[in-house]
């Protein structure tokens, strides 16, 4: 084992590699999910799966199906109880926002971010423009794309169609501003 992934290597006088704050950022948020996967698994998961392997009432063709569903909201559950109320119900709105992204993305086989990354990529500096005036504006055109209706979409605007699939599994309940909010991904 390497020092870089030796959990241990600072207690045998060799230092640990010093992160920058992205690649800090990047392990805590994202590279730390395998470990934490086989924390829940050793929390919830041996249980999880013995009450549906048990479970006589559950088709044995409904069993993955079920331990899928079960596992997924015991994983929301515990996000939405390590956060503050004043968080909790921002981030079920983000995370409602990155499955109707998802369920359209894969209806009508699109990435929305990569066409949304594509147009903005197309726009560029004038040379009287500040840094902060071009930010602004990318930032009011990205906002504005949700809008504007897409061949991909089959002409529907993609705010609509994110609002569609939601309402489809009872996830869009209320609408501030266009109903629906766009986070962009880390790494845009």
């Amino acid at each position: 084992m390497t020092d870089e992934t030796d959990p241990n290597a600072g207690l045998f006088g060799r230092d640990e590699p010093e992160l920058s704050p992205e690649e800090y950022h990047e392990l805590m948020v994202f590279g730390k999910n395998p470990n934490r996967v086989s924390a829940m698994e050793a929390l919830f998961g041996k249980e999880l799966l013995e009450s549906v392997a048990g479970n006589k009432q559950i088709p044995e063709s409904a069993k993955a199906e079920t331990v899928f569903k079960l596992t997924a909201n015991s994983v929301l559950d515990m996000i939405m109880d390590s956060l503050s109320p004043e968080s909790a119900e921002e981030v079920a709105e983000c995370i409602n926002g990155y499955i109707g992204v998802g369920l359209v993305n894969k209806k009508f086989g699109v990435d929305l971010y990569k066409e949304l990354f594509a147009e903005l990529g197309k726009v560029e500096k004038s040379e009287s423009e500040t840094d902060e005036d071009y930010d602004r504006r990318i930032d009011d055109l990205s906002e504005q794309w949700w809008q504007v209706p897409q061949p991909l979409l089959n002409k529907r605007n993609p705010s609509d169609a994110i609002r569609e699939e939601l309402n489809r599994y009872g996830l869009e309940d209320r609408c501030p501003g266009d109903g629906i909010q766009h986070p962009l991904p880390e790494n845009s």
